[in-house]
């Protein structure tokens, strides 16, 4: 189905192209500019382009506004009428007003397609990397964004057809290991050998980054770690991996919570490719030698001092870091994954990493960006009420699952007010989706890289741009098909009221609204479509009966259009429904 915004500046460019072509040669200037009308006196769509053109021929733009609107095909492919009427508005808009009969029938068709009008693409392969926590670390809420942002991109890349890979780069080599590892084999042998859970391992990490920062013996016993694990010493990684598999059981526990599904590959997993790739580069002559570490310099990235800032590939003790691991990983995805984009979901700390990471991949042509998108895609912090990095009442930083365990609580007090009836089998599972939904979506709905206030108090509310405010408009909507106590027929869906007709051009933009997701990378710009549609379907209860009137049929229709499209919206976002609230 094409979406209605790029058939209106067909229309448009067609009939500006007709009256102006022989004045102005330039097609790029002939290219109708359309936005959605803001308020709906002025219509659905505006056309802005008689200002420029006025500009360039000199003349007032209302006549050329005229002298488009004149000639505007207002017919589809089909020969139905598609637009209603056009008005020429203040200093030469062009205001487009859409047929009810028009919308109607694209309503009908999104009810017929189990896709909702949503086109399938050519199954092209996407990488989408995100969460990457550490190793021996519990997850935190500064890991929250990247686990949540990064699923809901996943989710809607998987539904508008691409071959998606969920990748989890996992903090898994590196110097932290090789402390960690010392400290096991100097003090921590015999207990190692017992059961263990993460909690113990980030005691013993602790200990160790405090041992490693004050004694320099340690610190040199723990680069030689490093080094080995590296180099596949079997004493080394056995302990290395009873550590990843004491730390993957707790992340799981937490992936299952949020119904988010992983691929694990670790920086181990590049480590074949880490000596080939540093190799290569200096093949090349991209590495240059400084302070006995091979770095690679480029073009336009300062240090603090002014001096040209050095992109390390490999340490003097001979360790890779990683940035080595980060080009590896870039170069398989690329080169043996055949990946056409690949997005990875960070904090905004690392975008300096990330920019010279993609420079140095394209100097070194491991990827063509005529043919490969890199995506970065950064996000800011979680605050706490105080307006500051959100931690605990200690000053540590929050456990992930905790804060996840209390907005469940939180949501089970509400709910049991609210349906005293409910079994407590029932009650446990409406409270785990709201609990979950309303954190996933207080984070989603704010644009990505600004920071926003963590609240239970604010994401709980069924008031404003929350998820219990959609998952109530979903509710209700069920609620009517209980209380009519039918299933609606197929048959023709009719917009007589005001509230149908915004209702049902609404529900029309779902499919460019996907599309522009899938261009900006915005969560929060689908989370704003689907508010919207739980107002405009509010405003259609209010205003248009339902039950028992001659048009029940067809609102019945129309509702569950609705009822599907916030569905699968939510699904994207990583949200579940409920059938009661």
């Amino acid at each position: 189905m094409t979406h209605l915004i790029s058939l209106i500046r067909e229309k448009t460019t067609q009939a500006i192209t007709r009256q102006f072509s022989a004045e102005i040669a330039d097609p790029m200037l002939l290219e109708a500019e359309i936005t959605e009308s803001t308020q709906p006196q002025f219509g659905h769509y505006q056309c802005n382009s008689a200002l420029k053109i006025a500009k360039i021929l000199k003349v007032n733009p209302r006549q050329i506004a005229k002298k488009v609107a004149d000639v505007v095909d207002l017919y589809d492919q089909e020969g139905r009428r598609m637009i209603e009427k056009i008005e020429i508005a203040g200093a030469g808009f062009i205001n487009i007003f859409l047929c009810s009969d028009f919308l109607a029938k694209r309503i009908e068709s999104m009810l017929s397609d189990e896709r909702l009008g949503v086109p399938l693409v050519n199954k092209e392969k996407i990488i989408v990397e995100f969460s990457s926590p550490n190793i021996a670390k519990e997850l935190h809420v500064g890991h929250l964004r990247s686990t949540i942002i990064g699923d809901a991109l996943a989710r809607l890349f998987e539904f508008l057809g691409y071959d998606v890979l969920r990748l989890n780069h996992i903090g898994d080599f590196g110097t932290q290991f090789g402390m960690l590892i010392a400290y096991i084999q100097k003090y921590e042998s015999v207990a190692f050998q017992n059961t263990i859970d993460l909690s113990t391992l980030m005691s013993w990490y602790k200990k160790a980054k405090h041992q490693f920062d004050q004694d320099p013996e340690f610190k040199k016993l723990s680069q030689l770690e490093v080094v080995k694990l590296q180099q596949g010493n079997k004493n080394s990684v056995q302990i290395w991996k009873r550590i990843c598999e004491v730390s993957r059981a707790a992340f799981q526990e937490i992936y299952h919570l949020l119904d988010v599904q992983l691929i694990e590959r670790g920086e181990s997993f590049y480590s074949p490719y880490l000596a080939q790739i540093v190799t290569d580069l200096e093949q090349k002559k991209l590495v240059t030698i400084s302070n006995r570490a091979k770095c690679i310099f480029l073009d336009g990235f300062i240090g603090r001092d002014n001096t040209p800032l050095p992109m390390i590939v490999q340490k003097s003790d001979g360790g890779y870091n990683y940035e080595t691991t980060d080009m590896a990983a870039l170069y398989h995805r690329v080169q043996k994954e055949k990946a056409t984009r690949i997005i990875i979901v960070t904090d905004a700390g690392q975008s300096l990493h990330f920019a010279m990471i993609f420079k140095a991949a394209e100097k070194a042509q491991y990827f063509d960006p005529k043919q490969v998108q890199l995506d970065h895609v950064l996000f800011g912090v979680v605050l706490g009420p105080d307006g500051k990095k959100f931690k605990t009442r200690s000053g540590e930083t929050e456990k992930l699952i905790d804060l996840l365990m209390g907005a469940i609580q939180r949501a089970k007090q509400i709910l049991k007010s609210r349906l005293p009836l409910l079994s407590e089998e029932e009650l446990e599972k409406s409270a785990k989706i709201l609990g979950i939904d309303s954190v996933k979506y207080a984070d989603l709905c704010c644009h990505r890289v600004k920071d926003y206030v963590f609240s239970y108090d604010r994401m709980l509310k069924f008031e404003g741009n929350t998820a219990a405010f959609l998952l109530y408009a979903y509710v209700r909507i069920q609620g009517i098909k209980r209380k009519v106590g039918k299933e609606a027929v197929k048959g023709p869906i009719i917009l007589s009221h005001l509230s149908e007709a915004a209702l049902a051009f609404h529900l029309c933009l779902f499919p460019e609204t996907l599309q522009m997701m899938s261009q900006d990378l915005l969560p929060n710009r689908l989370c704003d479509y689907l508010y919207v549609l739980a107002e405009k379907f509010h405003a259609f209860f209010r205003d248009c009966r339902v039950e028992g009137s001659s048009e029940e049929n067809s609102r019945l229709l129309l509702s569950e259009v609705a009822a599907q499209v916030l569905k699968k919206g939510l699904s994207i976002l990583g949200l579940q429904t409920l059938e009661r609230m």
